[in-house]
């Protein structure tokens, strides 16, 4: 492609983990990039806010583990899932990460502000408060972007364009053009996601614990500053019974969990609540258009009860930098872009991802089903409850693509 002020190797869409560590990554291999977020940081961001401990290991790659250890989290030894009687199970933080090393309850507030400002100091052009618009197409695909920014709508070209704007697909979405397809997702969102800060929550220190309930499942951590973070999935159907109130279904549903209405019993919301809908999980389109990438939530939700979303998002970050670095040098040689580089591009990827992510997705799936009907959680916990071994070859499976677990 011709060069110009407003020519990158690489247009990253969405400055959130996913796509912090791309940029990140990118930097590091010498690539041209510029990253457009729609928001201005630090803000709030619907999460569970578990950092799970192989997280640490890509901060250090990142050059953010120091930041990221002065920011105040909570440590986190040890997940409790609790089905709707109060009968729990327990899986160690250290059967994650190397040598014993405890998950970190963070705001996203904090944890995201802190990568964007690595962002930064890599030499990476950010924007805030650049909301993407439109694509720009050639006949190839996909040649950059549209941004809305205070300063105007300004034009932005790259070789290669990434998605990485959450479940939103804001990019993706602009080339999905079925509306039969599109109009089918808007049937699947049965499900409403609610996030808030707590005061007060009487969860033990150190623990992140998990509530099975009708319909759905909810989680509570301790972060930084003192506060408890609960974010929970119910259903639609529940959430309109409940008048759209958060508060109304954190009593009336979670609190159906015994467990939960202990530890939520004299608890304050000290944060305005945020509310997602979520039209499903698991895979999502890889490569909507030739020239663009999807990472992160963008390419696939991995279901919350796992507590690796995180970490998925930081691993396809870096993958996808892998990827498109491997290919850099032919697309800047080629005018216009090539189809064929292209092709290649999009096969790598696709080949990268399906080895990481595919065998931990098809777990998910499976787990999936148990977990929204109570009685087969409570059986499910159950059984575990009486093997150490299979809790931690199931908690591993939901990371890695081959589990291999000693005695």
């Amino acid at each position: 492609m011709s060069k110009s002020a407003n020519s990158y190797d690489v247009a990253i869409i969405g400055g959130g983990p996913a796509g912090a560590a791309a940029a990140i990554h990118l930097a590091a291999r010498g690539a041209h990039v510029l990253l457009a977020e729609q928001k201005k940081f630090p803000r709030a961001k619907l999460c569970g806010e578990f950092i799970s401990p192989e997280c640490l290991t890509h901060f250090e790659r990142l050059g953010v583990a120091e930041q990221m250890r002065e920011a105040g989290g909570a440590s986190l030894t040890e997940t409790i899932f609790y089905s709707r009687s109060g009968t729990g199970i327990n899986v160690p933080s250290e059967w994650f990460g190397a040598g014993g090393v405890a998950a970190l309850g963070l705001s996203r507030a904090e944890m995201d502000a802190r990568l964007l400002r690595r962002v930064r100091e890599t030499g990476v052009e950010v924007l805030e408060e650049a909301q993407a618009v439109g694509l720009l197409m050639s006949e190839r695909g996909v040649r950059g972007v549209r941004l809305k920014t205070n300063e105007g709508v300004r034009l932005v070209e790259a070789s290669v364009s990434i998605d990485a704007t959450g479940r939103s697909r804001i990019l993706a979405r602009r080339v999905e053009t079925d509306k039969r397809n599109s109009s089918e997702e808007k049937k699947r969102a049965r499900l409403v996601a609610f996030k808030a800060h707590l005061e007060g929550a009487k969860n033990e220190a150190g623990h992140c614990e998990i509530y099975f309930y009708r319909g759905g499942y909810g989680g509570l951590s301790s972060i930084e500053n003192g506060l408890s973070n609960l974010c929970f999935i119910a259903s639609a159907r529940d959430v309109r019974a409940c008048g759209g109130d958060p508060e109304r279904v954190m009593r009336e549903i979670i609190a159906t969990n015994r467990r939960a209405a202990e530890t939520l019993s004299a608890s304050r919301v000290c944060s305005g609540w945020l509310a997602v809908s979520l039209d499903g999980f698991g895979r999502r389109r890889l490569i909507p258009a030739a020239g663009l990438l999807a990472i992160g939530d963008a390419a696939s939700f991995i279901d919350p009860f796992t507590g690796s979303g995180m970490l998925m998002a930081l691993e396809s970050g870096e993958l996808a930098a892998e990827v498109i670095s491997r290919h850099l040098h032919g697309l800047r040689l080629a005018q216009n872009g090539s189809a064929q580089l292209f092709r290649l591009l999009a096969e790598d990827y696709r080949a990268g991802y399906a080895e990481r992510f595919n065998s931990r997705l098809r777990v998910c799936q499976l787990l999936r089903r148990a977990v929204f009907v109570p009685r087969l959680a409570e059986a499910g916990i159950r059984v575990l409850s009486a093997s150490r071994r299979a809790r931690r070859h199931l908690a591993r499976a939901t990371r890695k693509a081959r589990v291999k677990v000693e005695g």
